[in-house]
């Protein structure tokens, strides 16, 4: 079954403990639902610099990475419709693109 990189950008600053812990329940509540299609549930990033031909910028670019998952899925359609209830969805966006196997 086809892999997909969920590539989270952007997304809202928690301000407060309370904020923080309704935010992690919501991601909670989301993994929970696609459970059996998570091969890698990821991680938040931190600093990032993008690096092109002209050197690299200190702010990740236009459109920061902000997290990243790995899932399974029959084909891209499904693995979007997964996307679609991310908790990143109003503050953020889901970057939705297939891997393929490459080995060297």
């Amino acid at each position: 079954m086809p892999h997909f990189l969920f590539a989270y950008h952007g997304g809202k600053m928690l301000e407060t403990e309370a904020e923080t812990e309704a935010e992690i329940a919501r991601w909670q509540g989301w993994f929970d639902n696609i459970s059996a299609a998570i091969v890698d549930p990821g991680n938040p990033i931190g600093e990032a610099r993008t690096v092109s031909d002209t050197g690299f910028v200190d702010d990740g670019g236009p459109n920061p990475l902000s997290g990243y998952s790995i899932v399974i899925a029959d084909d891209i359609d499904a693995a979007v419709a997964m996307a679609r209830d991310c908790p990143i969805i109003g503050s953020g966006t889901v970057e939705v693109a297939e891997i393929y196997e490459f080995t060297m």
